[in-house]
């Protein structure tokens, strides 16, 4: 893939983009942009219109920057570049997030002193996150997770047979002295 650097006002925005842009998210991007620098370029078509970065492209204009990282893709169709476009945006929502991972990371983000905006959280999400997180301090957490017994889970002791479904039923007897030998 080849990537050049153009003048950003080279780039031609789409004036169809059917995704709406928050200004919370072009935030995000230019203190991204700004903390780690151009990772990802904005793809464009052979007229110069933006197929792929349109939050990239309005993030460097916040940002006063003159020169964007480009790349242009003269390889596909004029129906490519509309799948592609919409493909580009739709695929973000196809993907949620696993919380008994996510957790540690921001807590390790935190121990390395990193601030955890720079992820693209907002404040009032980390507390949440870092509630996945375990703790590493040995002690219990303040709280449990509340299950109901509505919860469809059968379980059965491998030596006795005994069967319960969500809450604990009766203890089976215990088994007679003869019995155990």
């Amino acid at each position: 893939m080849k990537i050049i650097q153009w003048a950003i006002d080279r780039l031609i925005s789409y004036a169809r983009n059917a995704r709406k842009i928050p200004q919370e998210a072009i935030d995000k991007v230019a203190a991204s942009i700004k903390e780690f620098g151009w990772r990802q370029p904005i793809v464009v078509d052979s007229e110069r219109v933006v197929v792929a970065g349109h939050v990239r492209l309005l993030a460097a204009k916040q940002l006063g920057l003159e020169k964007v990282p480009v790349h242009v893709a003269t390889d596909l169709t004029p129906g490519q570049i509309k799948a592609f476009r919409l493909m580009d945006n739709r695929s973000h929502q196809e993907s949620g997030w696993d919380m008994e991972l996510l957790g540690p990371e921001i807590a390790e983000l935190q121990a390395l002193n990193v601030d955890v905006a720079l992820a693209g959280f907002d404040a009032a999400e980390i507390p949440e996150f870092l509630g996945s997180a375990g703790s590493d301090d040995g002690k219990p957490p303040d709280e449990f997770k509340q299950y109901d017994e509505s919860i469809p889970v059968a379980h059965e002791c491998p030596k006795c047979g005994y069967t319960w479904s969500g809450a604990a039923g009766p203890k089976p007897e215990e088994p007679s002295e003869d019995l155990a030998a």
